[in-house]
Protein backbone atom coordinates (compact mmCIF):
# COMPACT_ATOMS: atom_id res chain seq x y z
CA UNK A 1 0.00 0.00 0.00
CA UNK A 2 0.97 3.66 -0.92
CA UNK A 3 2.13 5.66 1.96
CA UNK A 4 0.59 9.20 2.82
CA UNK A 5 3.01 10.33 5.09
CA UNK A 6 5.92 9.67 7.27
CA UNK A 7 7.04 10.59 10.23
CA UNK A 8 7.85 9.25 13.54
CA UNK A 9 5.69 8.08 17.01
CA UNK A 10 6.42 10.14 19.71
CA UNK A 11 6.44 7.73 22.40
CA UNK A 12 8.03 9.41 25.36
CA UNK A 13 11.48 9.55 24.86
CA UNK A 14 11.15 6.34 21.63
CA UNK A 15 10.73 7.35 18.78
CA UNK A 16 9.18 4.82 16.00
CA UNK A 17 9.59 5.80 12.27
CA UNK A 18 6.51 5.02 10.56
CA UNK A 19 4.28 5.09 7.41
CA UNK A 20 0.68 6.23 7.20
CA UNK A 21 -1.33 4.44 4.86
CA UNK A 22 -5.06 4.78 4.31
CA UNK A 23 -6.53 1.50 5.99
CA UNK A 24 -10.28 1.94 4.03
CA UNK A 25 -10.98 2.62 0.67
CA UNK A 26 -14.16 4.04 -1.48
CA UNK A 27 -16.32 1.72 -2.89
CA UNK A 28 -19.09 3.60 -4.55
CA UNK A 29 -19.89 4.60 -7.84
CA UNK A 30 -19.06 7.76 -9.12
CA UNK A 31 -21.21 9.31 -11.83
CA UNK A 32 -20.25 12.39 -14.08
CA UNK A 33 -22.10 15.40 -14.80
CA UNK A 34 -23.10 15.60 -18.94
CA UNK A 35 -25.02 17.98 -20.78
CA UNK A 36 -28.86 15.87 -21.84
CA UNK A 37 -29.37 17.07 -25.31
CA UNK A 38 -25.92 15.52 -26.47
CA UNK A 39 -23.96 13.64 -23.62
CA UNK A 40 -21.26 15.99 -23.84
CA UNK A 41 -18.95 16.42 -20.48
CA UNK A 42 -20.18 19.14 -18.24
CA UNK A 43 -16.66 20.51 -16.63
CA UNK A 44 -15.45 22.96 -13.99
CA UNK A 45 -12.71 24.89 -15.06
CA UNK A 46 -10.67 27.13 -12.46
CA UNK A 47 -11.11 31.12 -13.64
CA UNK A 48 -9.53 34.32 -12.17
CA UNK A 49 -12.27 36.58 -10.89
CA UNK A 50 -10.10 39.66 -11.83
CA UNK A 51 -8.83 38.60 -15.20
CA UNK A 52 -11.43 36.23 -16.05
CA UNK A 53 -9.05 33.65 -17.85
CA UNK A 54 -8.44 30.02 -16.84
CA UNK A 55 -5.31 29.45 -14.70
CA UNK A 56 -3.18 25.99 -14.32
CA UNK A 57 -2.40 24.48 -10.86
CA UNK A 58 1.02 26.54 -10.84
CA UNK A 59 -0.82 29.69 -10.63
CA UNK A 60 -2.82 28.37 -7.76
CA UNK A 61 -2.07 29.06 -4.13
CA UNK A 62 -3.64 29.65 -0.64
CA UNK A 63 -5.41 32.81 0.64
CA UNK A 64 -7.05 33.70 3.92
CA UNK A 65 -10.44 35.86 2.79
CA UNK A 66 -10.38 38.31 6.16
CA UNK A 67 -13.41 39.54 7.25
CA UNK A 68 -14.06 42.84 4.96
CA UNK A 69 -13.41 40.62 1.98
CA UNK A 70 -9.89 41.09 1.21
CA UNK A 71 -7.79 37.93 0.87
CA UNK A 72 -4.78 37.51 2.44
CA UNK A 73 -1.88 35.02 1.11
CA UNK A 74 -0.70 32.35 3.05
CA UNK A 75 2.65 30.48 1.45
CA UNK A 76 3.67 26.80 2.03
CA UNK A 77 6.41 28.81 3.50
CA UNK A 78 4.78 30.98 6.27
CA UNK A 79 2.91 27.49 7.25
CA UNK A 80 6.24 25.00 7.20
CA UNK A 81 7.36 28.14 9.91
CA UNK A 82 4.68 27.34 12.60
CA UNK A 83 6.24 25.60 15.87
CA UNK A 84 4.01 22.62 15.34
CA UNK A 85 5.65 19.57 17.00
CA UNK A 86 3.19 17.65 15.02
CA UNK A 87 4.52 18.50 11.74
CA UNK A 88 6.38 15.39 11.44
CA UNK A 89 5.45 13.66 14.46
CA UNK A 90 2.62 11.66 16.23
CA UNK A 91 3.06 12.82 19.48
CA UNK A 92 1.38 10.07 22.17
CA UNK A 93 -0.46 12.55 25.00
CA UNK A 94 -2.08 9.94 26.74
CA UNK A 95 -3.45 6.45 27.24
CA UNK A 96 -7.43 6.12 28.11
CA UNK A 97 -9.75 3.19 27.98
CA UNK A 98 -11.41 2.53 24.70
CA UNK A 99 -14.72 3.39 26.40
CA UNK A 100 -13.67 6.64 26.73
CA UNK A 101 -13.88 7.52 22.92
CA UNK A 102 -17.11 8.94 21.81
CA UNK A 103 -18.01 7.31 18.09
CA UNK A 104 -19.44 10.60 17.09
CA UNK A 105 -15.32 11.76 16.66
CA UNK A 106 -14.15 8.87 14.81
CA UNK A 107 -13.08 9.94 11.76
CA UNK A 108 -10.82 8.37 9.05
CA UNK A 109 -8.30 5.55 9.62
CA UNK A 110 -4.98 4.75 8.70
CA UNK A 111 -2.77 1.99 9.61
CA UNK A 112 0.61 2.46 10.74
CA UNK A 113 3.81 0.80 9.08
CA UNK A 114 7.11 0.10 10.60
CA UNK A 115 9.33 2.16 8.81
CA UNK A 116 12.82 0.36 7.84
CA UNK A 117 14.48 -2.34 10.44
CA UNK A 118 15.06 -0.52 13.05
CA UNK A 119 11.27 0.43 13.86
CA UNK A 120 10.49 -3.38 14.62
CA UNK A 121 11.79 -3.39 17.99
CA UNK A 122 10.11 0.22 19.29
CA UNK A 123 6.77 -0.66 17.09
CA UNK A 124 6.46 -4.24 18.57
CA UNK A 125 6.60 -2.41 22.11
CA UNK A 126 4.43 0.15 21.74
CA UNK A 127 1.74 -2.44 20.42
CA UNK A 128 1.87 -5.19 22.97
CA UNK A 129 2.06 -2.39 25.82
CA UNK A 130 -1.23 -1.39 24.24
CA UNK A 131 -2.66 -5.04 23.83
CA UNK A 132 -2.15 -5.84 27.75
CA UNK A 133 -3.09 -2.42 29.27
CA UNK A 134 -6.42 -3.05 26.90
CA UNK A 135 -6.05 0.86 26.29
CA UNK A 136 -6.05 3.47 23.33
CA UNK A 137 -3.71 6.26 22.77
CA UNK A 138 -4.60 9.64 22.46
CA UNK A 139 -2.23 11.33 20.06
CA UNK A 140 -1.80 14.41 18.20
CA UNK A 141 -0.62 14.44 14.70
CA UNK A 142 -0.37 17.32 11.53
CA UNK A 143 -1.72 16.33 8.26
CA UNK A 144 -2.79 18.07 5.01
CA UNK A 145 -1.72 21.39 6.74
CA UNK A 146 -3.73 20.97 9.99
CA UNK A 147 -3.31 19.79 13.52
CA UNK A 148 -5.02 16.86 14.02
CA UNK A 149 -6.36 14.44 16.82
CA UNK A 150 -5.93 10.80 16.68
CA UNK A 151 -6.52 7.61 18.15
CA UNK A 152 -4.27 4.60 18.30
CA UNK A 153 -5.54 0.53 18.62
CA UNK A 154 -4.24 -2.42 17.52
CA UNK A 155 -5.95 -4.59 14.84
CA UNK A 156 -4.49 -7.68 14.54
CA UNK A 157 -0.62 -7.22 14.38
CA UNK A 158 -0.16 -3.71 13.57
CA UNK A 159 -1.20 -0.91 15.08
CA UNK A 160 -4.19 1.54 13.64
CA UNK A 161 -4.69 4.89 13.74
CA UNK A 162 -8.10 6.82 14.08
CA UNK A 163 -8.75 10.54 13.17
CA UNK A 164 -11.05 12.19 15.50
CA UNK A 165 -12.91 14.99 15.40
CA UNK A 166 -11.77 17.55 17.99
CA UNK A 167 -14.33 18.18 21.70
CA UNK A 168 -15.76 21.19 19.94
CA UNK A 169 -16.40 20.13 16.30
CA UNK A 170 -19.44 17.62 18.31
CA UNK A 171 -22.52 19.29 17.97
CA UNK A 172 -24.56 18.91 20.84
CA UNK A 173 -28.07 16.94 20.25
CA UNK A 174 -30.07 19.61 20.78
CA UNK A 175 -34.23 19.40 19.73
CA UNK A 176 -33.08 15.82 18.12
CA UNK A 177 -34.56 13.50 21.26
CA UNK A 178 -38.82 13.87 21.07
CA UNK A 179 -40.13 16.55 22.77
CA UNK A 180 -43.06 14.93 24.34
CA UNK A 181 -42.89 12.85 27.37
CA UNK A 182 -43.32 8.95 26.87
CA UNK A 183 -43.82 6.54 29.27
CA UNK A 184 -41.82 2.91 28.39
CA UNK A 185 -43.39 0.11 30.44
CA UNK A 186 -41.23 -2.84 31.59
CA UNK A 187 -43.39 -5.26 29.37
CA UNK A 188 -42.40 -3.14 26.53
CA UNK A 189 -38.44 -3.22 27.37
CA UNK A 190 -38.88 -7.14 28.09
CA UNK A 191 -40.27 -7.54 24.73
CA UNK A 192 -37.52 -5.43 23.35
CA UNK A 193 -34.75 -7.24 24.97
CA UNK A 194 -36.18 -10.47 23.51
CA UNK A 195 -36.42 -8.89 20.34
CA UNK A 196 -32.74 -7.75 20.30
CA UNK A 197 -31.48 -11.48 21.94
CA UNK A 198 -33.36 -13.79 19.18
CA UNK A 199 -32.28 -11.21 16.20
CA UNK A 200 -28.40 -12.16 17.87
CA UNK A 201 -25.33 -11.05 16.44
CA UNK A 202 -24.41 -10.46 12.82
CA UNK A 203 -21.17 -11.84 10.74
CA UNK A 204 -20.18 -8.34 9.64
CA UNK A 205 -18.43 -10.09 6.73
CA UNK A 206 -21.84 -10.63 5.33
CA UNK A 207 -23.40 -7.35 4.72
CA UNK A 208 -22.83 -6.19 1.60
CA UNK A 209 -24.00 -3.11 -0.38
CA UNK A 210 -26.73 -4.13 -2.56
CA UNK A 211 -27.41 -0.86 -4.44
CA UNK A 212 -23.66 -0.59 -5.27
CA UNK A 213 -24.18 -4.14 -7.32
CA UNK A 214 -27.49 -3.25 -8.46
CA UNK A 215 -26.17 0.25 -10.42
CA UNK A 216 -23.03 -1.93 -11.38
CA UNK A 217 -25.38 -4.50 -13.21
CA UNK A 218 -27.53 -1.97 -14.75
CA UNK A 219 -24.37 -0.29 -16.16
CA UNK A 220 -23.25 -3.23 -17.25
CA UNK A 221 -26.07 -4.71 -19.03
CA UNK A 222 -26.45 -0.56 -20.99
CA UNK A 223 -22.71 -1.28 -22.08
CA UNK A 224 -23.05 -4.70 -23.13
CA UNK A 225 -25.92 -3.24 -25.36
CA UNK A 226 -28.08 -6.21 -23.99
CA UNK A 227 -31.78 -5.81 -21.97
CA UNK A 228 -31.30 -4.99 -18.77
CA UNK A 229 -32.79 -7.39 -15.87
CA UNK A 230 -36.11 -5.85 -14.25
CA UNK A 231 -35.43 -5.63 -10.49
CA UNK A 232 -38.33 -5.94 -8.32
CA UNK A 233 -39.09 -1.94 -7.24
CA UNK A 234 -38.98 -1.92 -3.50
CA UNK A 235 -42.42 -1.61 -1.23
CA UNK A 236 -43.60 1.69 -0.59
CA UNK A 237 -43.42 2.69 2.96
CA UNK A 238 -46.62 2.71 4.37
CA UNK A 239 -46.55 5.27 6.96
CA UNK A 240 -49.66 6.33 9.53
CA UNK A 241 -50.74 2.64 9.66
CA UNK A 242 -52.20 2.57 13.18
CA UNK A 243 -50.82 -0.28 15.64
CA UNK A 244 -50.17 -1.29 18.80
CA UNK A 245 -46.83 -1.15 20.17
CA UNK A 246 -47.15 -4.20 22.34
CA UNK A 247 -48.61 -6.37 19.33
CA UNK A 248 -45.72 -5.59 16.90
CA UNK A 249 -42.86 -6.10 19.32
CA UNK A 250 -44.29 -9.53 19.51
CA UNK A 251 -45.08 -10.15 15.94
CA UNK A 252 -41.57 -9.34 15.34
CA UNK A 253 -39.62 -11.49 18.16
CA UNK A 254 -42.28 -14.63 16.69
CA UNK A 255 -41.00 -13.65 13.12
CA UNK A 256 -37.26 -13.48 14.02
CA UNK A 257 -37.34 -16.76 16.16
CA UNK A 258 -39.18 -17.95 12.85
CA UNK A 259 -36.60 -16.73 10.70
CA UNK A 260 -33.81 -18.22 12.88
CA UNK A 261 -35.21 -21.77 13.14
CA UNK A 262 -35.21 -21.07 9.28
CA UNK A 263 -32.10 -20.26 9.18
CA UNK A 264 -32.72 -16.94 6.75
CA UNK A 265 -33.17 -13.40 8.33
CA UNK A 266 -35.61 -11.56 10.07
CA UNK A 267 -36.03 -9.53 7.70
CA UNK A 268 -37.68 -12.28 5.26
CA UNK A 269 -40.35 -13.06 7.60
CA UNK A 270 -41.21 -9.91 9.14
CA UNK A 271 -43.41 -7.06 7.54
CA UNK A 272 -41.76 -3.45 9.04
CA UNK A 273 -45.02 -1.83 10.85
CA UNK A 274 -44.92 1.96 10.74
CA UNK A 275 -46.27 3.71 14.10
CA UNK A 276 -48.97 6.69 14.10
CA UNK A 277 -50.24 8.35 17.01
CA UNK A 278 -53.31 8.52 15.90
CA UNK A 279 -55.92 6.69 18.07
CA UNK A 280 -56.58 3.34 17.28
CA UNK A 281 -59.62 2.30 15.82
CA UNK A 282 -61.91 -0.83 16.51
CA UNK A 283 -60.98 -3.95 14.22
CA UNK A 284 -63.41 -5.08 11.99
CA UNK A 285 -65.24 -7.81 12.55
CA UNK A 286 -63.67 -11.26 11.29
CA UNK A 287 -65.38 -12.45 8.49
CA UNK A 288 -66.02 -16.53 8.40
CA UNK A 289 -63.86 -18.83 5.74
CA UNK A 290 -65.61 -20.56 3.03
CA UNK A 291 -65.33 -24.02 4.77
CA UNK A 292 -67.11 -22.25 7.93
CA UNK A 293 -69.85 -21.04 5.81
CA UNK A 294 -70.62 -23.76 4.21
CA UNK A 295 -70.58 -25.99 7.04
CA UNK A 296 -72.71 -23.49 8.61
CA UNK A 297 -74.90 -23.86 5.56
CA UNK A 298 -74.60 -27.60 5.58
CA UNK A 299 -76.15 -27.18 8.92
CA UNK A 300 -79.02 -24.98 7.93
CA UNK A 301 -80.13 -27.64 5.14
CA UNK A 302 -80.32 -30.48 7.53
CA UNK A 303 -81.98 -28.52 10.22
CA UNK A 304 -84.51 -27.77 7.35
CA UNK A 305 -85.04 -30.99 5.80
CA UNK A 306 -85.07 -32.93 9.09
CA UNK A 307 -88.17 -30.54 10.05
CA UNK A 308 -89.56 -30.94 6.63
CA UNK A 309 -89.66 -34.69 7.20
CA UNK A 310 -90.65 -34.63 11.10
CA UNK A 311 -93.88 -31.75 9.27
CA UNK A 312 -94.61 -34.72 6.44
CA UNK A 313 -94.94 -37.12 9.27
CA UNK A 314 -96.96 -35.65 11.30
CA UNK A 315 -99.24 -34.67 8.51
CA UNK A 316 -99.72 -38.48 7.09
CA UNK A 317 -100.00 -40.04 10.43
CA UNK A 318 -103.18 -37.13 11.04
CA UNK A 319 -104.36 -38.08 7.67
CA UNK A 320 -103.96 -42.14 8.79
CA UNK A 321 -105.82 -41.62 11.78
CA UNK A 322 -108.90 -39.15 10.17
CA UNK A 323 -108.79 -41.89 7.91
CA UNK A 324 -109.44 -44.67 10.41
CA UNK A 325 -112.15 -43.07 12.33
CA UNK A 326 -114.26 -42.30 8.96
CA UNK A 327 -113.43 -46.27 8.12
CA UNK A 328 -114.78 -47.72 11.74
CA UNK A 329 -118.41 -46.61 11.66
CA UNK A 330 -119.23 -47.96 7.83
CA UNK A 331 -117.67 -51.08 9.00
CA UNK A 332 -120.39 -51.19 12.12
CA UNK A 333 -122.95 -50.03 9.88
CA UNK A 334 -122.50 -52.88 7.35
CA UNK A 335 -123.07 -55.65 10.45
Amino acid sequence: MRSIWNGAISFGLVSIPIKLVNATENHSISFRQIHLEDGGRIRYRKVCELEEKEVTAAEIGKGYEDADGSIIPITEDDLAQLPIPTAKTIEIVAFVPADRIDPLQMDAAYYLAANGVPAAKPYTLLREALKRSKKVAIAKFALRGRERLGMLRVVDDAIAMHGLLWPDEIRAPEDVAPDTHVTVRDAELDLADALMDTLGEVDMDSLHDDYRTAVEEMIAAKTSGGEQTETPAAPAAKGGKVIDLMAALESSVRAAKEARASGGSAEDVAEVTHLSTRTRKKAAPKKKSASAAKSTASKKSSSGTASKKKATSTKKSTSTSTTAKKTTPRKRASA
